[in-house]
């Protein structure tokens, strides 16, 4: 377990100090695929350099199965950092080393014998699915398959906790997926903990189990991922689960009721829901903005309708919380 208790941090720039995180507090399971998000500046690679005291705390502790790493002496740190291993969006390997030469590198930092880490990094080769690129150099990969030697280095140490620093943000879109099912594999076969800092939300959506978002070097939101992105609390949340609607400020929206429908699992249908209500209820609703997915015949995203103001709102609500796994609210 992962214990994140009152944790500041303040850089001196420029003659004045810059408060990167203020009083931030977390708890990470064990076995946890936990999400840190927030736009730029928020802190959050920040904070995963606190985690593994890259970056030391102006104030409060990081507590590993209990014990406050802060405490540590040089040498236990540099023990307790082999469990606690990390991966950057620009990768790191060594260009003039081998990709299975790139994966022994740390065992042979810890003196291991040079047929043992050999094993080890044609194991990890094969876990990562680029057994047949041992002796093939990083500059002759693509991305992703630089980032996967790049997981499997992190791997070589058997660490209990790996930290991706915006991981995949290098990476399109069909990449990033494959790259989050190999972390999502090596959580689910390893047992390793796993700690994703992203400014992209559909990277937590399809990873993570648990998510904190991050705002001015705060924490203004955490908890199960589906609850905080149903039923987003904070205006940091709502910003990146809900993007601005284009055409917001348009003349013809003006006069418009806006509500906001979230889809959390919502039983899909042939016939969509806008046209079923004014089937059903002789309501019209004009669709602002829409972004929703099929998942299994379940309907997952969010909506926002805009109504006449002369009609009720409230048959308009009566008739959405007939329906199950959807969730509604006004927007001012």
């Amino acid at each position: 377990m992962i214990e994140i208790k009152n944790l500041s941090k303040t850089f001196n720039v420029n003659g004045g100090t810059v408060d990167a995180l203020s009083d931030v507090s977390l708890t990470i399971n064990d076995g946890d695929i936990y999400g840190i998000i927030g736009m730029s500046g928020a802190g959050k690679s920040t904070l995963v350099r606190c985690i593994n005291m890259l970056e030391r705390p102006t104030e409060g502790s990081v507590l590993i199965d209990g014990v406050d790493i802060g405490l540590m002496n040089k040498q236990e740190l540099r023990e307790e950092r082999r469990k606690i291993t990390m991966i950057f969006q620009g990768f790191n390997l060594l260009q003039q080393k081998t990709c299975l030469d790139n994966i022994a590198f740390p065992l042979a930092l810890a003196k291991v014998k040079k047929a043992e880490r050999r094993e080890k990094a044609i194991e990890l080769l094969r876990l990562v699915g680029l057994e047949d690129k041992a002796k093939v150099y990083p500059s002759q990969l693509s991305g992703g398959q630089q980032q996967r030697i790049a997981i499997a280095r992190a791997l070589a140490t058997n660490p209990k906790i790996l930290l991706c620093d915006e991981a995949t943000s290098a990476l399109d879109p069909k990449t990033t997926r494959q790259i989050l099912e190999l972390i999502k594999k090596i959580n689910r076969e390893l047992g390793i903990t796993v700690i994703i800092i992203t400014h992209q939300m559909s990277v937590v959506e399809d990873a993570c189990n648990k998510v904190a978002i991050l705002d001015g070097g705060r924490v203004v939101e955490e908890g199960e991922v589906n609850s905080v992105f149903s039923r987003p609390k904070s205006s940091a949340a709502k910003r990146l689960v809900y993007p601005e609607i284009e055409g917001d400020n348009d003349e013809s929206f003006v006069d418009l009721q806006r509500i906001r429908v979230v889809f959390n699992g919502a039983l899909a249908t042939s016939t969509p829901l806008v046209t079923k209500m004014a089937i059903e209820k002789n309501i019209i609703a004009n669709i602002l903005y829409a972004s929703t997915k099929s998942i299994q015949d379940k309907l997952y995203g969010s909506m926002i309708l805009g109504f006449d103001r002369a009609i009720d709102l409230n048959e308009v609500f009566d008739y959405l919380h007939s329906i199950e796994n959807i969730y509604a609210e006004v927007l001012e």
